[in-house]
């Protein structure tokens, strides 16, 4: 019997729907932790543990029993677990680039230990950073022309602190425009100081009571202490005089002398003889 085609275009989908199904249903889900619980998020989620030679921190630890953890050098206290070229930038006036051509020029590996090298060498490298400036580029050196004595010198440690004082000093001296920005506390290198670098009187509430005293002093300069007094109010008018009487006096004023008898002698005139 002929089937309807309706149902045999419905099957195909009954078909794809129960594989997915059966697809799903043999989905593993991940193992779960001890005891059936899931396994709890810790603080070493994805990661691993130091290698036999290194410590927890990352840093390796030292094999040679003549390792120095410490290493003096140029004035400063070097860590013997850093590698040389690194470790070289501790010292004032060295960067990752001078330290590297020390290296290079003292035949040390950069990437050594510092504190695996012996005394010898660390005193040749030591040696090497007071003679750079025969080896090395003038474009290097941080003293290409020492005034004094005209030579080229690269100074580290304690002496580039004191060569930049002198030389600070030494403008000063002879007053040129960066020794007198220095003296004043100013920027030295053409920087703009509208906004940045501002010394002296702050600007703002500070700014506003200063005018305010300028202009009091100004008041007492021109005026002698203050405004002007108000005027006095005028004075009030008279009262009417009252019907053939004399005018009353007005409030404040002295009280009106009455006036002489007919025929009697002024005051202070001399007696009439008879």
């Amino acid at each position: 019997m002929p089937k309807n085609p309706k149902e045999e275009a419905a099957a195909p989908v009954a078909d794809a729907s129960s594989n997915s199904a059966d697809k799903g249903g043999r989905k593993e889900r991940p193992a779960k932790g001890k005891d059936g619980k899931d396994a709890p998020k810790g603080k070493g989620k994805g990661k691993t543990a130091p290698a036999p030679g290194e410590k927890k921190g990352g840093k390796p630890i030292p094999d040679n029993p003549n390792f120095r953890y410490i290493v003096r050098l140029g004035g400063a206290d070097l860590d013997g677990r850093r590698s040389t070229a690194l470790a070289l930038t501790g010292v004032r006036g060295v960067g990752i680039r001078i330290a590297e051509a020390a290296c290079h020029l003292s035949h040390v590996d950069p990437n050594e230990m510092i504190g695996n090298l012996p005394e010898a060498t660390v005193d040749g490298i030591e040696t090497t950073l007071n003679q750079l400036p025969q080896n090395v580029p003038t474009w290097m050196i941080n003293h290409p022309r020492e005034y004094a004595q005209g030579e080229t010198l690269h100074y580290i440690g304690p002496d580039l602190e004191t060569g930049r004082r002198d030389d600070i000093n030494l403008m000063k001296m002879i007053r040129s425009y960066r020794g007198v920005r220095h003296e004043r506390g100013q920027k030295v290198r053409g920087q703009r100081t509208r906004s940045n670098g501002r010394t002296g009187m702050a600007a703002g509430v500070i700014k506003k009571t200063a005018r305010e005293a300028a202009a009091g002093k100004a008041r007492e300069e021109s005026g002698g202490g203050g405004a002007a007094p108000a005027a006095t109010p005028a004075a009030a008018p008279a009262a009417a005089p009252a019907k053939g009487g004399a005018p009353a006096p007005a409030k404040g004023a002295a009280p009106a002398k009455p006036a002489p008898a007919k025929g009697a002698p002024a005051k202070g005139a001399p007696a009439k003889k008879e």
